[in-house]
């Protein structure tokens, strides 16, 4: 890790951001394999150094009790493991060639390939998490895969679909990246022992936050520097995912319009991409979804006022006003 991104940890994630590099040696480690070209996929898959947003949450959501690294840096890495796995399997069956700005890694190798490492990574993501002892957290692991298998799933089978509305969006962020961020938070509680009620107050919170999360990042792919993106704008209306923008924009103009004309408009789509964005941008929708994003935030930081005042506590609450302000 470079200074620089020490130094972001820092200001990110305060108590714990010096521990955080136990979560990087210990997915450094899944590197260390014999067979030399899954090891250079592993190499591909896990280059990047994201800001590590969900192993960061279960150790904060440690302090709040025994905070025992031996048990909370497994399941940090697990859950970061996870969330990479889920992208790479995730970019094949999008069909994407670049994510953030590098190639997809079922762009630089086959396919077949490329599903078999996500498969990999799954299994080692779960192995890693059996280090914590904790069978209910095993067990949370194993649940919260399904909810993000079912809500990829619901995403891929409501492609180009119209007919979904604001509240099936909810259903389906909230399995597909809510559900990691609450077990971020969850497990790290009930590894730290923490009571019913501490457990309960950080697993809402980060439900809540995660939800916020995916709403800015449906705003982003409308409005986000591209270069900063590291993607062109609309790649998810492009793939037919009606995001909560496009659907704000779609309860506010029912009848025909361009968003509508795009979604219908076949092997043309990708002509009228521009016209559906900039519908998009230039109504109300985006600062709506910006609002239910804001509203979130909030039930994540009210949550916390069950929870003992530090730094801890602190850092998570900041830790709002961030999703709600990054620009990629």
């Amino acid at each position: 890790m470079t200074q620089a991104q020490m130094a972001q940890m820092a200001a990110l994630y305060g108590p714990v951001a010096e521990d955080m590099i136990l979560v990087d040696d210990l997915l450094e480690s899944v590197k260390r394999v014999e067979l030399a070209p899954l090891r250079r996929m592993l190499d591909h898959a896990l280059a990047p150094r994201g800001k590590r947003l969900r192993p960061a949450l279960v150790l904060l959501a440690g302090a709040f009790g025994d905070y025992n690294l031996n048990r909370l840096t497994p399941l940090g890495a697990a859950i970061e493991l996870l969330h990479t796995a889920s992208l790479v399997h995730d970019d094949v069956v999008d069909g994407a060639g670049s994510r953030r700005g590098r190639p997809t890694a079922n762009a630089v190798f086959d396919n077949a390939l490329t599903v078999l490492l996500g498969d990999f990574m799954f299994a080692n993501a779960a192995e890693m998490v059996t280090r914590t002892g904790s069978l209910p957290v095993t067990r949370l692991f194993a649940l919260t895969l399904m909810k993000m298998t079912s809500g990829e799933l619901d995403q891929d089978a409501a492609a180009f679909d119209v007919g979904r509305d604001v509240q099936h969006y909810l259903w389906r962020i909230g399995g597909k990246t809510a559900a990691l961020f609450a077990t971020s938070t969850q497990g790290g509680a009930m590894l730290a022992g923490c009571d019913e009620e501490g457990v309960e107050a950080l697993r809402g919170y980060g439900y809540n936050l995660g939800m916020a999360f995916q709403i800015i990042d449906d705003i982003l792919d409308f409005v986000g520097d591209e270069a900063e993106m590291g993607k062109p704008a609309g790649g998810d209306l492009l793939e037919g995912t009606i995001t909560l923008p496009a659907l704000f924009y779609l309860e506010a103009a029912p009848r025909r319009n361009p968003v509508r004309r795009f979604l219908a408009a076949g092997d043309e789509r990708e002509a009228r991409l521009p016209e559906a964005i900039a519908a998009v941008v230039e109504s109300d929708a985006i600062e709506a979804a910006r609002s239910l994003a804001r509203e979130f935030a909030e039930r994540a930081a009210e949550g916390l006022a069950a929870l003992p005042a530090g730094d801890a506590r602190r850092t998570l609450d900041e830790l709002g006003g961030y999703v709600l302000t990054r620009r990629a």
